[in-house]
């Protein structure tokens, strides 16, 4: 089966958020990850919190001196914030221990089935300012398009399917974007105007479990001939779990509302430069060779599953590196260096022992290295 990056974001996310000078994704300085503490202080509900993006929003907020609550079921990461309110539940059953609080923000970060948006919406009328609901650009319905903006067309399922999810709890590759579409409606319906819906693409950094970009830092730092997709100059697009923490804390003090795509702007990242960062933070001895779209193909070697981050220019989902984020841009989303995020995904690699590292999800994205030597010495055999 050869899987499709839209594929694999829908999948992981269902199962499942100083370098040297270098190209930039933005102009944010790094003395901003220390940031000053906020004007006002708000009250935040996190539904979820704990796992990837969660903590990285929670942190970004108690640094900026909010006070939070956490509501989840107390399964993953349960050690993480001793010191914040925590009420355990699971949304998908109940919202009741909710009622009756109040909060200026709810931030989702858990969120799949519209039919527990509308149930957190219900328990939470009339006690909250804004609804931010963390969403996906799997939402879109035509990713051959080049420059999709908020304002494309979403996927879509049937009342039939709807109910069958709401009846079995399913989520599928199929599924999940339009979902995740008609959980965006549904926060949109119960707040109008007082909602915001991010977008966001490749989450990547500190606490990814899904290897979807991990896969490259760890693989180089090991060193030696590196299999590369494509081209060097082939685009892509990826956004830091921590940038993207920081924005939605943004949103939530500046009370940002609307819809917007939520990654790298376009064409301002490529494989080579992303490769080329991790060599030099790892200071690894790796060689890149480059092999085509064709031999790869020829050897089943699957886009964004197999090799992770990179898909062809051609194709269904030729359009997923040109995604528009200028909506986000203008309200103030900012990118650190892409050298910090590989610094900051190897310096947590780099403290887990073998069997965390063996928890975690590498093995879902990525060849192994048999594989690896196997394709190259059938790309140098062709070359001659």
């Amino acid at each position: 089966m050869t899987w499709t990056r839209r594929d694999f974001i829908r999948t992981t996310t269902a199962l499942g958020a100083v370098a040297a000078a270098g190209p930039l994704l933005g102009s944010r300085a790094l003395a901003d990850f220390s940031p000053q503490r906020a004007d006002h202080k708000l009250k935040i509900l996190v539904l979820g919190g704990t796992a990837f993006l969660g903590p990285a929003i929670v942190r970004h907020a108690l640094m900026r001196g909010h006070e939070l609550t956490l509501f989840n079921r107390g399964r993953t990461n349960s050690h993480l914030f001793p010191d914040v309110e925590r009420i355990t539940g699971d949304r998908t059953v109940s919202h009741d221990a909710l009622q009756g609080r109040k909060w200026d923000v709810v931030i989702d970060t858990s969120g799949y089935f519209p039919s527990v948006i509308e149930g957190a919406a219900a328990a939470l009328a009339g006690n909250i300012g804004q609804y931010i609901f963390i969403s996906s650009i799997s939402v879109y319905a035509d990713f051959s398009k080049r420059g999709l903006t908020e304002s494309d067309a979403v996927g879509t399922v049937t009342t039939a399917e709807i109910a069958e999810v709401d009846a079995m709890s399913k989520i599928t590759a199929t599924n999940y974007g339009p979902l995740k579409a008609l959980c965006e409606q549904a926060a949109e319906k119960a707040m109008p105007g007082r909602s915001c819906n991010i977008r966001p693409g490749l989450i990547v950094g500190p606490l990814d479990r899904s290897g979807r970009f991990t896969y490259w830092p760890v693989r180089v730092q090991e060193g030696g001939e590196v299999l590369a997709p494509d081209g060097p100059d082939i685009p892509t697009q990826v956004i830091d779990v921590r940038d993207l923490g920081e924005w939605v804390v943004h949103c939530a003090e500046n009370e940002v509302n609307g819809v917007f795509n939520a990654t790298s702007p376009p064409e301002q990242l490529t494989l080579g430069e992303m490769l080329t960062a991790c060599k030099e933070v790892s200071g690894s001895d790796a060689e890149f060779t480059w092999v085509t779209t064709e031999f790869l193909d020829e050897n089943e070697v699957g886009a964004w599953m197999d090799l992770p981050v990179w898909v062809p220019l051609e194709g269904d989902d030729a359009g997923h590196p040109f995604i528009n984020v200028n909506a986000a841009v203008k309200a103030g989303l900012a990118y650190r260096p892409i050298r910090e995020t590989v610094r900051g995904t190897l310096d947590w690699w780099d403290m887990l022992g073998e069997e965390d590292r063996n928890s975690f999800g590498l093995g879902r994205a990525g060849i192994s290295r048999e594989r690896e030597v196997e394709l190259l010495q059938a790309w140098h055999s062709r070359q001659g």
